[in-house]
């Protein structure tokens, strides 16, 4: 399982940012995604989860209510979209996905064994 993030960039406080989950190669909508970041010196956090069929999502309390999590069927993309940015968000993101497909999704990295390379979010305040 590929996944390859995108999206990333440069944004001032109060902006806004759209990242996709892209998967060559394998079809997303059968897989749970989950959206990770990572500050420097601080651990892994999850930040939203969606099911394979887009009925259950799970959102990181820090990020309820200004992150949106969506998929794309036509496109085979799984999309983030984030408002009202801080500088406190300003970390890598990443999309996984567990090893099989219709397993029900947890904001527990353990629980993802497929990883992107991550996109680099930065805030400026």
């Amino acid at each position: 399982v590929q996944l390859v993030e995108s999206g990333g960039g440069l944004v001032q406080a109060g902006g806004s940012l759209r990242l996709s989950c892209a998967a060559p190669g394998f079809t997303i909508g059968e897989y749970t995604i989950a959206w990770f970041r990572q500050a420097p010196g601080k651990e892994r956090e999850g930040v939203v989860c969606i099911d394979d069929n887009g009925g259950t999502i799970h959102y990181g309390d820090s990020v309820k209510g200004r992150f949106t999590i969506a998929r794309d069927s036509a496109r085979n993309t799984v999309y983030l979209l984030m408002q009202h940015l801080q500088p406190e968000a300003t970390a890598y993101y990443y999309c996984a996905s567990p090893s099989s497909p219709g397993v029900p999704g947890r904001l527990s990295s353990s629980f993802y064994t497929s990883w992107g390379n991550g996109t680099q979010v930065t805030v400026s305040s």
